[in-house]
C-alpha cells in the first residue's frame, strides 16, 4: 500500500440476498483523479459510502490514507472529503455561516475559520456571495458550495458522489474546471459521474463497475490501446465496392465487414474491424493501392470513453 491512497480488497456487501457489491478489489494511487461509472445500480454509491464510513461492508476491507474504514472511522474521516449526490445544505444560512458551521465541526479556531472562508469562496469563485442566502444560489453555485464545503478541512481525499448532475452546461463546466484545479493542488479525487465525455476530459484512470463486480480499471490510455485489439476501419472508394471486399475477405486480420447502404452506410463506403497492428493496416493499404481500387479515404475511428464503456459492460443491472 506504499503509494496507494485508497485500498479496496474483496468489498461485498448485501441487502437481504441481494448483491450490491461484488467482491471489488482496487487500488488508488496518491494524487490520481479516477472517474468511477457504470450503470445505474452497479454499486457506485454504496462503495462511496463504504470509504466513506456511512456503510458497513458485509464482507472485506478498505483503507484511505492507510486507516481501515471500520475500525478507525474517525481517522478516515479527517482525510476526507465527501460530497453526496444531493445538496446536504441548509438554506436558512448565509452562505460564510454555512462553511464556518461546518470549520467548527473539525474544531478550526474561529480566526482560522475566517481565512479559510474567505479562500475557499475565492476557490470556488463565490467570494460575491459570502452574505447571501444559501437558499437564494443557483444549482451550479450550490454543487460548488457543497464542493467548499468538503475542503473546509484541508483533505488529501475527494470522494464525489455524481458532482455535475443536474447541473447545466456552463455550470457543468465551471465545475469541471473547478475538479481540474484541484487535481493540479495535489488532491486524490474519486468520484462517480454518468457524463462519459466529462470523466475522460478530468480523469487520470477510470474503474467501470456493473452488477457489483469491477469489470475494467486503468488508466485512459491503457484502456484505449485495449479497444485497439479491435480497431475500427472506414474506406471510401469510387465505383464498385466488390474488388475491395474481396480484398478485405482474403485478409487474415480484417473481421466483420459492412458495406453501403445495406449496412446503413453511404454507398461509397465500407467499414470493417481490424486485429492487426500499424504496420499490417499499412500493408492492407498498399494492398488496395495496387489492386487500383480507388480509394478516396482511408481512416481509423478513435475509440472513446463511451466505447470503452460499451466494450467492458453488458447491460446487466442489480
Amino acid at each position: 500500500m506504499a503509494n496507494n491512497i485508497i485500498e479496496i480488497q474483496g468489498l461485498t456487501k448485501l441487502y437481504d440476498g441481494l448483491t450490491a457489491l461484488d467482491d471489488l478489489t482496487l487500488s488508488v494511487e496518491e494524487g490520481a483523479v479516477v472517474g468511477f461509472i457504470g450503470p445505474n445500480g452497479a454499486g457506485k454509491t454504496t462503495t462511496m459510502r463504504i470509504l466513506t464510513t456511512l456503510l458497513q461492508p458485509t464482507r472485506g476491507q478498505a483503507w484511505v490514507a492507510g486507516h481501515e474504514v471500520t475500525r478507525e472511522p474517525k481517522a478516515v474521516r479527517r482525510v476526507i472529503g465527501y460530497m453526496p449526490d444531493f445538496f446536504g445544505v441548509y438554506e436558512d444560512m448565509k452562505v460564510w455561516e454555512y462553511l464556518d458551521f461546518f470549520g467548527a465541526c473539525y474544531d478550526l479556531p474561529p480566526a482560522a475559520r475566517t481565512a479559510m472562508i474567505d479562500d475557499l469562496l475565492a476557490l470556488v469563485d463565490l467570494g460575491h456571495k459570502k452574505g447571501a442566502f444559501v437558499d437564494s444560489l443557483s444549482r451550479g453555485m450550490k454543487q460548488r458550495l457543497c464542493l467548499a464545503r468538503t475542503l473546509t478541512h484541508d483533505p488529501q481525499v475527494l470522494i464525489l458522489d455524481e458532482p455535475a448532475s443536474g447541473l447545466d452546461p456552463r455550470a457543468r463546466i465551471e465545475m469541471r474546471e473547478l475538479l481540474r484545479e484541484l487535481k493540479q493542488m495535489g488532491k486524490t479525487i474519486f468520484f462517480s459521474s454518468h457524463i462519459l465525455s466529462e470523466v475522460a476530459d478530468i480523469c487520470t484512470s477510470i474503474a467501470i463497475l456493473e452488477a457489483g463486480r469491477l469489470v475494467a480499471y486503468g488508466d485512459m490510455e491503457e484502456m484505449k490501446k485495449q479497444l485497439r485489439a479491435h480497431r475500427l476501419i472506414e474506406v471510401r472508394i469510387m465505383g464498385d465496392l466488390e474488388p475491395l471486399q474481396e480484398i478485405l475477405l482474403h485478409t487474415e486480420a480484417v473481421g466483420a465487414i459492412m458495406a453501403g447502404v445495406e449496412a446503413e452506410l453511404p454507398p461509397d463506403t465500407v467499414r470493417f474491424d481490424f486485429s492487426g497492428d500499424d504496420q499490417a493496416l499499412s500493408r492492407l493499404l498498399a494492398r488496395m493501392v495496387a489492386g487500383e481500387i480507388p480509394v478516396i479515404s482511408f481512416s481509423e475511428e478513435t475509440g472513446d470513453l463511451e466505447d470503452v464503456f460499451l466494450h467492458a459492460t453488458r447491460g446487466i443491472i442489480n
